[in-house]
């Protein structure tokens, strides 16, 4: 089963980590939040709710599924995708910590940090991140083009680490 949560947020940076600015607005109870199509090729999960403005494809749901609700092309979505945008320039413009390209993220262990592919990311087992005893730690990962996952990856958060705290940044604008 593939699990995947994906959240983009407007965030501060300091001398550690911490997600205690940053808001995703409407955007804050989406899983995925696509702009033109959103698809599964498999069984994956989704926590939280599944949009896509203003394209209205959602393929391969089910087998896929989603905790919360799904929007298409309607106000939620649209607003979501508004705060989404915000939150993804601001998250597109953070200093890194760590350069990661050429690096699968699958098997690593990672602290809080802002971490930078040139390109894409692959993913293609279990990737830890270690809050190191602090909820607020905060991780991002910017990727110049594209994310991509193996069916049985995952993220494994320990020691305090929130999945709210985490943000994919993928591709341009």
């Amino acid at each position: 089963m593939k699990h995947l949560s994906i959240l983009i947020s407007s965030l501060a940076i300091s001398l550690s980590i911490h997600a205690q600015s940053f808001s995703l607005g409407d955007a804050a109870t989406f899983g995925v939040l696509g702009a033109s199509t959103v698809t599964s090729t498999g069984n994956t999960v989704i926590t939280g709710d599944l949009g896509v403005s203003p394209g209205t494809t959602t393929t391969g749901f089910p087998p896929g599924t989603a905790s919360g609700t799904t929007y298409s092309a309607d106000t939620n979505a649209a607003f979501a995708q508004n705060d989404a945008l915000s939150a993804y320039t601001m998250a597109s413009v953070m200093t890194t910590t760590t350069v990661l390209s050429g690096t699968d993220l699958g098997g690593q262990v990672l602290g809080p940090g802002v971490y930078t592919f040139a390109s894409s990311a692959g993913l293609t087992g279990v990737l830890t991140l270690d809050g190191k005893g602090d909820s607020a730690a905060l991780f991002v990962f910017q990727m110049g083009s594209t994310l991509i996952t193996a069916t049985s990856a995952s993220v494994k958060l320990i020691n305090g680490a929130k999945a709210s705290n985490v943000i994919w940044q993928v591709g341009s604008k």
